[in-house]
């Protein structure tokens, strides 16, 4: 989630509605300006015994914070606590129970998004060492309670827990217990944009089967492949989910404001604290009639964090965000940019991509996106079948949109190879969620606890 560093006093305040809709204009960039940012998410433990680090205690994620200045990382305070580092790979930031995350700088090409990842690991296993911490890449945290976990200073997260049971049942869950990869990608023209958010809108799914790393609760099986993708069912329905209007005739960037203004506000940020406004209208806002600010009026600084505060499967802002991957390790941070980029970034292959979802109805969108929690692969197809019939052939997609981008690294290799993972998932016929069912029920003899062995980082 995004790290508030401070406000921005010449921030435009908002005055006519076209504002909205020119924020997202204003993302518009030519192909060779287009840039892949990859956001990747990870558990934090101790390693003697597993136990999720507090943020002050000794040891704990204050202290993981500060020890990465040696490699050049700067503090970002709120309220006289360090909440994040920036750097030249991005910022590092904390999820509400201390996940550690790692949103990259915007970058050409998947041979730099990989080297990032690679140093951004390399830094915190090197202080992780010690401190004696360890990293976990997975979905879902496999053994925690909500009750066992640390909550981190950040004053969003204070107000977004308070509200989160008033929306949901699961809304903590997702906050306090889940991880993810996202990718940020940009779009040439409202119309670019329109086609590649239907696109990953109706793939997405695929992505949470492909990505499904999650099938642990408290120490036992939950029943679902991605339990993390299961709990935005029932977070707060009015700031998730796949977005019907967007296969609408006539959406556009008018369309998604319009959305926007509708999902319930969670808080205005000014002097350096977050003002609580949670199930409030942004329109109210915008008649200078929001109660715990009246009269005033909201910046653009303001729209750009409420847009923040929708979590649909596709996030538009000035760019566009996939974000139906469960976490997971090395090689599968790489990969998911690899399998969007590929299907968006080449025009050929966004539109075979198109041509194979183009005919799915909602009614059969929402079904696929319902069943993949607990089916992944095995979910009913739209027309028949199942999705791991099609997974091979969005690959191959994918694979001949990077072959002709032609980003190739100092050895002469292109960006192919990063989905690699993913063909071995799909020839394999297991997610790797189902992998890990295996060794839990084979060489593990149902002990969860080997998972901090065999999947750390």
């Amino acid at each position: 989630m995004s790290t508030k560093t401070v406000s921005d006093p010449k921030s435009a305040v908002i005055e006519h509605r076209d504002q909205l809709i020119a924020s997202f204009a204003k993302g518009e960039k030519p192909k060779d300006r287009w840039r892949i940012g990859t956001e990747h998410e990870k558990f934090v433990y101790k390693t003697n015994d597993h136990r999720a680090p507090s943020y002050d205690e000794p040891g704990g994620i204050r202290d993981l914070l500060m020890a990465l200045t040696e490699f050049g990382w700067q503090p970002v305070m709120e309220r006289g606590n360090v909440i994040a580092m920036s750097g030249a790979d991005g910022s590092i930031s904390l999820e509400p129970a201390g996940q550690f995350e790692l949103s990259g700088a915007p970058l050409d090409n998947l041979h730099q998004t990989c080297a990032e990842t690679g140093r951004h690991l390399e830094q915190v296993l090197k202080v992780g060492e010690r401190l004696g911490i360890g990293f976990l890449g997975l979905g879902m945290w496999p053994d925690k309670t909500r009750a066992e976990l640390p909550i981190m200073p950040k004053g969003r997260y204070a107000i977004m827990l308070r509200h989160m049971p008033r929306v949901g049942s699961m809304g903590l869950d997702m906050m306090l217990r889940t991880c993810t990869i996202q990718v940020n990608l940009d779009y040439s023209s409202e119309a670019d944009m329109v086609k590649k958010f239907r696109v990953g809108l109706a793939l997405q799914p695929l992505a949470t089967a492909l990505f499904a790393n999650s099938p642990f609760t408290e120490g036992r099986p939950n029943g679902m492949l991605s339990y993390r993708s299961h709990i935005w069912s029932d977070t707060d329905p009015a700031r998730t989910g796949m977005l019907p209007f967007v296969f609408e005739d006539g959406f556009g960037y008018e369309r998604y404001a319009d959305y926007a203004l509708d999902v319930p506000m969670y808080f205005v940020y000014r002097d350096g604290q977050y003002i609580d406004a949670a199930g409030l209208s942004f329109r109210d806002f915008l008649r200078g009639e929001l109660s715990v600010l009246p009269g005033e009026l909201p910046t653009m600084e303001d729209w750009t964090d409420h847009l923040s505060t929708a979590f649909p499967e596709v996030r538009l802002k000035s760019f566009l965000e996939m974000r139906g991957a469960d976490g997971g390790p090395w090689n599968r941070i790489c990969a998911l940019p690899a399998l969007w980029v590929g299907l968006l970034y080449d025009q050929a292959a966004l539109d075979a991509a198109w041509d194979l979802v183009k005919g799915w109805d909602m009614a059969a969108r929402e079904a696929l996106r319902s069943s993949v929690p607990r089916l992944a692969l095995d979910a009913p197809l739209p027309g028949g079948g199942r999705l791991r019939d099609i997974a091979g052939e969005v690959l191959d997609i994918a694979h001949a949109g990077l072959a002709a981008r032609a980003r190739v690294d100092a050895g002469g290799s292109n960006e192919t190879g990063f989905l690699d993972p993913l063909h071995e998932i799909v020839r394999s016929g297991k997610v790797p969620a189902q992998s890990l069912l295996d060794r839990y029920h084979g060489a593990w003899g149902g002990d969860v606890s080997r998972i901090y062995d065999e999947m750390r980082f």
